[in-house]
């Protein structure tokens, strides 16, 4: 249960990173400690008692928010990155975007088999780049135990590309 409201926190930028976009910029609520605390908290909440091993953090802001999960939890924290980021060998995913196509890579040994798996985002807004971090943490042999976000954008209906898995957000717009 927050006790902060984290949306009063968050910073409304227009017209980014185009025209007709509302960007949600977290970084004024991380740079306030209750409002950081509050975040962490309530990403962490749902998942206490699940015994994740692994959180998964999609870049850029799901290495901030997912890294302080993971420690959290007790668990250990792994990068999900843009082609060519990750300097060990890696196994990519390619996905759909509104007008085109693009792709997220992971280390091929970061997640053993039948590891319990929480990924972790900032926002979740088309599902594409959440979708093909559940295809490479099943890929790999992950358990995957559900997807937290900070921010779903519920106009965008991005859970319908992550049907039958357990998605948590903490603040719907």
């Amino acid at each position: 249960m927050l006790t902060i409201d984290l949306k009063q926190m968050i910073r409304s930028v227009p017209d980014f990173p185009k025209p007709g976009i509302n960007f949600f910029d977290i970084t004024t609520l991380l740079k306030e400690p209750a409002g950081l605390k509050a975040t962490i908290d309530a990403l962490s909440a749902p998942y206490a008692d699940s015994r994740i091993d692994a959180v998964v953090g999609i870049e850029s802001r799901g290495f901030i928010l997912g890294s302080a999960v993971a420690q959290q939890l007790g668990a250990g924290f792994i990068p999900v990155r843009k082609p060519g980021k990750l300097p060990a060998k890696a196994i990519k995913e390619v996905y759909e975007l509104e007008y085109g196509k693009d792709a997220i890579e992971i280390h091929a040994d970061a997640i053993e088999k039948g590891q319990r798996v929480l990924i972790v985002d900032d926002v979740l807004a088309t599902g594409g780049t959440a979708a093909a971090t559940t295809r490479l943490v099943k890929q790999l042999g992950g358990r995957l135990h559900g997807l937290a976000f900070l921010i779903e954008l519920t106009f965008l209906n991005g859970k319908s590309k992550l049907t039958g898995e357990n998605v948590f957000s903490v603040l719907q717009y």
